[in-house]
């Protein structure tokens, strides 16, 4: 269970990480919407997984492998946004936020534009808990 100590240092990770990655996505990608969807900070506060969506989806493992490369520029970008609020600044993990994905194939499928999984259940691979 988060403590109101690590939901505060993870909201204030999650604004400030949103204003980078998406003045960076400004900057050279255009067309290109990162959202971060959460943040998780440790209980000792050294460790921050981020959960990322990218749209289009069709750019998304490009995107999500130039944020990864770039963590260090990142993390110091955000030390230096939030210097006043935070002693130390935890290490970045990032993931890929698949879940909008895996709703537009469940809307879809609803529509009948898709296969019916609901008589053929091997078309959707399940969603993995994390």
């Amino acid at each position: 269970m988060e403590t109101n100590r690590q939901k505060k240092i993870a909201g204030v990770i999650q604004k400030d990480l949103v204003e980078i990655l998406q003045s960076a996505a400004r900057e050279g990608m255009k067309g290109v919407v990162i959202s971060v969807t959460k943040v998780h900070v440790t209980s000792d506060l050294g460790q921050t997984k981020a959960y990322v969506s990218i749209f289009p989806s069709d750019k998304k493992e490009e995107i999500f492998e130039g944020i990864v490369a770039n963590n260090q520029m990142i993390r110091h970008a955000l030390a230096i946004r939030t210097k006043n609020q935070l002693r130390r600044m935890p290490e970045l993990s990032f993931y890929i936020d698949d879940s909008l994905d895996y709703i537009d194939h469940i809307e879809s499928a609803l529509r009948g534009e898709d296969e019916d999984p609901i008589r053929n259940s091997k078309i959707y691979n399940k969603k993995k808990k994390k």
